[in-house]
């Protein structure tokens, strides 16, 4: 089985502190040397995570990109999600919370905007990011990176079908809210309280059109500049903290 890389000293730290297991070695640059970077190598030890003591030049012969003097190899089969969970698990685990708010992503395909994504979706609290499997970024060591260490926290569920899987959470009791910059609603009109699933498409195109017949409600974001639409993880940001707000405010 081939091995799938993790780079950066945030992104590995979180992977070795959330799945030790998942590691089949860890790598650091003998050029590198700080307290956090003790901090990690005692934290995988403790893990029984095997740490290799490398140069930089080696340790750049088996990676590319900013790795920060670290880098962490796992086996391909967590490349789909960090935590193995499938589409039906994660329609079984959201059943039994009546106020889950989902992130789900059409075609980004982008891996910065994605692993933007996943660290908006880890700092707002979201568990479970959906993707559909044919149309998103892998879950590569650039998604990773960008995540910094929110690709171990938030599990990235990639689903077959992804109007039918809308249409399965609809059945479970979510609103299902699509972000569309056309839409005449804003984001700040809307209830967010509830199990909700926002649905956010890519920067080029939006939402798929079936994906977007899927959806409850279409929101958009009001936009006081003179550019029509902002960066997918910035518009997950800014929508999923007002979802956020709402639903940290006390009912009367």
């Amino acid at each position: 089985m081939s091995s799938k890389i993790t780079i950066g000293f945030h992104a590995v730290f979180e992977l070795v502190r959330k799945d030790p297991n998942s590691i089949e070695r860890l790598i650091v640059s003998l050029d590198k040397t700080s307290k956090r970077l003790s901090d990690l190598i005692n934290l995988a030890t403790n893990a029984n995570v095997l740490v290799l003591k490398v140069s930089r030049q080696e340790l750049e012969s088996q990676v590319q990109g900013v790795h920060q003097g670290v880098a962490a190899f796992t086996h391909s089969s967590l490349e789909a999600s960090p935590v193995g969970l499938s589409e039906h698990q994660l329609l079984h685990n959201v059943e039994q919370n009546k106020s889950e708010l989902l992130l789900v992503l059409d075609s980004v395909t982008d891996p910065h905007n994605l692993g933007a994504c996943l660290r908006t979706a880890d700092a707002a609290g979201v568990k479970y990011v959906v993707v559909p499997k044919n149309n998103s970024a892998p879950l590569n060591s650039t998604v990773r990176k960008v995540a910094s260490g929110a690709a171990a926290t938030v599990s990235v569920v990639a689903v077959t079908n992804l109007a039918r899987f809308l249409t399965q959470l609809k059945q479970k009791g979510f609103w299902i809210v699509g972000a569309d910059d056309k839409a005449p609603k804003s984001i700040f009109e809307h209830d967010f309280k509830g199990s909700v699933a926002l649905v956010l498409g890519s920067e080029s195109s939006g939402l798929r059109r079936l994906t977007k017949e899927k959806c409850d409600f279409l929101l958009s974001i009001p936009m006081a500049g003179e550019l029509s639409s902002l960066n997918v993880s910035v518009a997950a940001g800014v929508t999923l903290f007002e979802a956020v707000r709402q639903r940290s405010i006390e009912p009367h």
